[in-house]
């Protein structure tokens, strides 16, 4: 073959590249989930097919094809989180108004600073809790979950939600710019498959809700009185001081101020991140027992 009759030009690099990393970052996607089983179990369909056909097995060739016919429907339902995942990643890097979400220095640092004290005293007096704040990416669907406050953010308030005894400390605190919206929310649980046995719900749900959107969630566990921050689906190490808990929270919040290409930069890291990652999908964690 004379590969002189197929001239490759600039455009065709620019396509094969384009479309290498689309590949890349799709295989990247549904790494360590039960997606790479399901493309598997298709991989074997089809090679069972070709087998069927090259020994003329009618019968069996036309189950398999037709089982391949219904998986080509089931797909977009099986694969709805990743291709949920995936969507909600090229919107934050598409869109962006950080008046709208982000408060200033100021508010930013008196709310950090009160978080970071509340948290303290939950992991001293072995209470659990979960506070999420909202970024670029709205949470509505998670606040109608749970019960509305719009109050400011205060210590008290935060200790009186977060009491064993009342009706919405197992639920998640959500809080956008420098107010609390709502209360007892419920959140996705991580999908990773290989999580720490020692991780609570707590800990799964702060995963889940920072794997599918850009939220920050700071977890304090009841077992082991430890205080981590959950961001791009992995935890931070543990913080022991509210000084500590606060300037984690406030280097988080902080880099949403990133602009456009900022927000494409983020979502190349998080594939790389999640390609370079430990195998169960998180940092280095130690939890106190």
């Amino acid at each position: 073959m004379n590969f002189r009759e197929f001239p490759v030009t600039w455009s065709d690099l620019v396509d094969i590249i384009i479309t290498a990393y689309i590949v890349y970052g799709v295989l990247l996607l549904i790494r360590g989930t039960r997606a790479v089983q399901i493309l598997q179990g298709l991989a074997l369909l089809v090679g069972l097919r070709l087998f069927a056909q090259a020994l003329h097995l009618w019968t069996v060739f036309s189950i398999l094809n037709g089982l391949l016919i219904a998986s080509g429907v089931a797909i977009p339902v099986v694969f709805q989180p990743e291709i949920r995942r995936a969507l909600a990643q090229l919107g934050r890097t598409g869109s962006f108004d950080p008046k709208a979400l982000r408060p200033d220095a100021g508010a930013l640092e008196s709310v950090c600073r009160l978080v970071g004290q509340t948290a303290v005293v939950l992991a001293r007096s072995a209470i659990g809790a979960i506070v999420v704040f909202e970024r670029n990416t709205g949470l509505l669907e998670y606040v109608e979950s749970g019960t509305q406050v719009d109050a400011a953010v205060s210590t008290e308030l935060l200790l009186s939600i977060f009491s064993p005894r009342a009706p919405l400390h197992d639920g998640a605190v959500v809080i956008r710019r420098d107010r609390i919206v709502a209360a007892g929310c419920f959140l996705p649980l991580s999908e990773a498959p290989l999580l720490e046995r020692r991780l609570g719900t707590r800990h799964r749900a702060a995963l889940g809700i920072s794997e599918q959107t850009d939220a920050i969630a700071l977890v304090v566990s009841e077992e082991t009185s430890g205080i981590v921050v959950a961001r791009d689906g992995r935890l931070s190490e543990n913080l022991d001081s509210a000084e500590a808990v606060a300037k984690t929270l406030a280097n988080a919040l902080g880099s949403v101020r990133a602009q456009r290409i900022g927000g494409m930069i983020n979502f190349v890291r998080a594939l790389f991140t999640r390609h370079n990652g430990s195998s169960n999908g998180l940092h280095t964690t130690e939890l106190r027992s």
